[in-house]
């Protein structure tokens, strides 16, 4: 048997999970939940009783952490849910192309030229401005399931 036999796919992710079981009854206010496939941050969480047999429910209302909207799910509290691994990381922003996306300086000094500009119209507008006026920017992405987009902004004094 020779080694060219052997050929073996090689995947760019280390293979972690998007997301981790979490029991209903434990997940709290301003904890995430992944609803409808989606990464959301809890807003509001009811626990209601149910009868003789029944198990006790959770009623989440949640917001998705990418596009903002409200989503709702009814989940019995002994039952497990998906959480996301949710992250958040500062890098400083190079430069804006033409087409919408910004060119970010990474930690080890490479560039991370993939990420689109936020839709948040006022994150967008304090973005393009601060960048116009020559301040070194500091840009907050949170990643999620596989996405990633721009949520905050720090300013870190001019250049």
């Amino acid at each position: 048997m020779s080694d060219e036999e052997h050929h073996f796919e090689s995947k760019a992710d280390a293979g972690a999970s998007k997301t981790f079981p979490q029991q209903a009854g434990t997940i709290r206010k301003n904890g995430y939940i992944v609803i409808k496939g989606r990464p959301c941050k809890v807003v509001e969480v009811s626990t209601s009783k149910t009868g003789k047999h029944g198990h006790a429910k959770c009623h989440f209302v949640a917001i998705d952490i990418f596009n903002g909207k409200k989503l709702e799910d009814i989940v019995p509290s002994s039952h497990n849910c998906d959480v996301p691994h949710v992250n958040r990381t500062d890098y400083q922003l190079i430069d804006i192309s033409e087409d919408g996306f910004v060119s970010l300086l990474t930690e080890n000094g490479n560039t991370k030229d993939d990420l689109r500009l936020p839709t948040d119209d006022s994150l967008l507008t304090q973005i393009k401005d601060g960048f116009g006026e020559g301040k070194d920017l500091v840009v907050s992405v949170m990643s999620a399931m596989g996405e990633e987009q721009i949520c905050a902004l720090k300013d870190i004094g001019p250049k």
